[in-house]
């Protein structure tokens, strides 16, 4: 049997200031008492929590602040809001500097159960956060950054190559975007409030614009929310559209969540109108990704409510449960819509699955004279696209009762691929997938099969190659052309108004 889920919990870190009243023990102590109380927490591997050590935690920060941070337990409440007033929006007391270390060394307990094959995948529940403390300081309630401190980790002790961080808090992870701004071993995406600067940080580097230096050019991948009141729909498109497309052109070996929950409805700092069951979605979507090896770190979240249902639906996905149906399931709206637009040309220079953002009808229609062709997709890269900017946002708007697969002789369909597939669309209803086989010595593929509707990762498609021109360019024209009675196929404010049934086969070149 595939290995168990992880979950860590640390329930240690106590305010003595009453500056702060969002970032509560509460946080933590509801969550755990609903995991219990729901039998979740039964299901799940416990691993025990240790301190993160000076050499680890120096992976990500500066020997200058990791002294002063060591110093705090000796301070006088005076000497600490000094301390604290360098900063910005965090707050010092005696056990801070033991609680952060714990909290690094959760993530890293959890990487290491993960990589050695203890567990497959697993959730850190972990107080401080961290994805806003930068090298050589503290910021917004993060001490030490969690998360960058697991992706150094994971590189130097198991020789990791590739670590994609995906951050769904509803603040920009400035601290982890620094620190691997240069770094093309990191692919870091984040979504965040940003309302043109006016929202905190009020950084100019959290905009859409900002890609990475030099090596890292285009593994930064930012994209700023300008309104609040952003919904499902919004969250799952932009995972169609941007993130799935390049995680699977990256192709990690580990997969790393910055898993705030402020962005949920009902929180007071996101000001979002997600709900819970989109977590749900968004952790399956990733699973497949890096062998499902996939470690999720708890950053924000300020509403119990919320949050503690958002932790929940997390951890039943990561558990292989069926992902609910989404709730109020409403197509993208302008504001996201305009984000998504930027963030795709600026990123267009960078992947292959974005070469063709910003192109209009005009250029297709040049291209393509006549009927189109039904012969489809003729490559992995080819095939994908068509996956993330078709099928997945057909199957989010359309929403069925029932998913049917079938696979035919000499689809050019390759194992790996069929599995990646089977597990892709198990995100519609509630999991309910038939699958149809009229194919030649089918005796391992029907193995195989099993084990991908039973919840089992697929194996890596590997880095993929750009998509071949002429399917690139099929798989836009059809795309432009549903988009105006199909919603979600959009990827900016423009459609067109004709439509035409899809039908898009795999043929080997």
């Amino acid at each position: 049997p595939s290995p168990p889920v992880c979950t860590l919990l640390f329930t240690s870190l106590l305010h003595s200031l009453p500056a702060c009243k969002i970032e509560v023990p509460e946080r933590l102590t509801v969550s755990h008492e609903t995991l219990v109380r729901t039998g979740l927490a039964d299901r799940c591997v416990s691993v025990p929590v240790r301190e993160a050590t000076d050499a680890e935690i120096l992976l990500a920060h500066s020997e200058e602040y990791l002294e002063a941070v060591k110093k705090t337990p000796y301070m006088s409440l005076e000497d600490l809001m000094e301390f604290t007033r360098q900063y910005g929006d965090v707050y010092f007391h005696p056990n801070i500097y033991h609680c952060a270390k714990l909290a690094a060394g959760a993530a890293l307990q959890l990487v290491d159960s993960v990589m050695t094959g203890k567990v497959r995948n697993g959730m850190a529940l972990v107080r401080p956060p961290g994805h806003h403390s930068m090298r050589s300081a503290a910021n917004g309630f993060c001490v030490f950054n969690n998360v960058a401190i697991a992706a150094q980790y994971a590189k130097q002790k198991y020789g990791v190559q590739r670590v994609l961080i995906v951050d769904w808090d509803i603040h920009h992870g400035q601290g982890v975007q620094y620190c691997f701004e240069d770094d093309p071993s990191v692919l870091y995406f984040s979504w965040h409030r940003y309302e043109h600067q006016k929202f905190w940080p009020h950084l100019r580097d959290s905009d859409y614009d900002i890609v990475g230096k030099e090596k890292g050019a285009g593994f930064n991948i930012n994209v700023p929310w300008n309104k609040v009141g952003m919904e499902n729909g919004d969250y799952l498109s932009v995972f169609c559209h941007v993130l799935l497309p390049v995680a699977y052109e990256f192709c990690p070996d580990l997969v790393l969540v910055c898993a705030g929950f402020d962005s949920a409805i009902g929180d007071p700092e996101g000001e979002m109108c997600a709900t819970p069951d989109v977590f749900a979605h968004l952790t399956h979507l990733l699973m497949n990704l890096a062998g499902g090896k996939l470690c999720a770190v708890l950053e924000g979240g300020y509403n119990l409510t919320s949050l503690v249902q958002s932790v929940c639906q997390t951890v039943q996905t990561l558990l292989g449960d069926p992902v609910p149906r989404p709730a109020s399931l409403k197509s993208p709206c302008i504001s996201a819509l305009e984000s998504l637009q930027c963030v795709r040309s600026a990123h267009k220079a960078y992947w292959s699955c974005l070469k063709h953002a910003g192109n209009h009808n005009r250029a297709f229609s040049r291209a393509f004279k006549g009927p189109e062709a039904a012969g489809g997709c003729s490559d992995t890269s080819g095939f994908t696209q068509a996956v993330f900017g078709l099928l997945l946002p057909l199957g989010y708007e359309y929403d069925p009762g029932l998913v049917v697969l079938v696979r035919m002789p000499d689809s050019g369909v390759s194992d790996s691929l069929w599995q990646q597939l089977i597990g892709l669309l198990q995100s519609f209803a509630l999991g309910h997938t038939l699958v149809v086989l009229q194919v030649r010595e089918e005796k391992a593929l029907i193995g195989l099969t099993a084990s991908s509707l039973l919840g089992n990762p697929a194996a890596s498609l590997k880095q993929l190659q750009a998509p071949l021109t002429e399917d690139t360019e099929a798989i836009e024209k059809l795309r432009h052309r549903l988009q105006a009675d199909w919603k979600f196929l959009q990827t900016t404010g423009e459609c067109s108004s004709i439509t035409f049934e899809i039908n898009i086969n795999i043929h080997r070149s």
